[in-house]
């Protein structure tokens, strides 16, 4: 199932084949570096499974991101349900990516996000999108900041999920845009 592509992306489902790259940055301290886990083998492939059952139940997630001209997953993007509350309210989505460190620096996220977000607005008539990351994680809030997205400090918030002895990741500050800001101002894909 291909959701959308790019210029130099396929945004899709996940293949078997895909588990080693999924594991690969699910384990890479670099990659993770703003999470309070690193998974092993067993929990990747648990993750993997999970976020696969997702996307066949309700078409949101994180999908698969691959090269176009070769189909070589590369890391995910993709729309989310957040289960946050009261952080946030059951049914907010949203868009977050992870993505293989041998990639990063080649704008593939902010491509790949955009096309995202155009999809959930136009296709999926999403009202609003909110994207998340602790404040020092300034690779991903700048992505956001490509993306139109907006800062939103009354909606930062505790991670609840992040224990208490990793205090310096517990905070997250908030990103948000709206159907018609996309609309309004639609930032270039490339």
């Amino acid at each position: 199932m291909i959701i959308r592509e790019t210029d130099r992306l396929r945004i899709r489902g996940w293949n078997e084949t895909d588990r080693d790259l999924f594991a690969e940055i699910n384990s890479d301290p670099k990659v993770m570096e703003f999470f309070a886990f690193r998974r092993n083998r067993a929990e990747s492939d648990a993750l993997f499974d999970r976020i696969g059952r997702g996307i066949s139940e309700t078409g949101f997630g994180f999908f698969a991101l691959a090269l176009r001209d070769s189909d070589m997953p590369i890391g995910f993007c993709g729309l989310a349900l957040t289960d946050l509350e009261p952080h946030l309210p059951n049914g907010t989505i949203e868009i977050g990516w992870r993505l293989a460190l041998p990639f990063w620096g080649n704008g593939y996220v902010t491509e790949a996000a955009a096309a995202l977000l155009d999809y959930g607005f136009t296709e999926r008539n999403l009202g609003e999108i909110v994207s998340f990351a602790v404040p020092a994680n300034t690779r991903s809030t700048a992505v956001m900041k490509r993306l139109g997205m907006r800062p939103d400090p009354s909606r930062d918030f505790d991670h609840p999920r992040v224990p208490d002895t990793y205090a310096h990741l517990k905070r997250h500050v908030l990103y948000a845009i709206t159907a018609d800001e996309w609309t309004r101002g639609v930032p270039a894909q490339g």
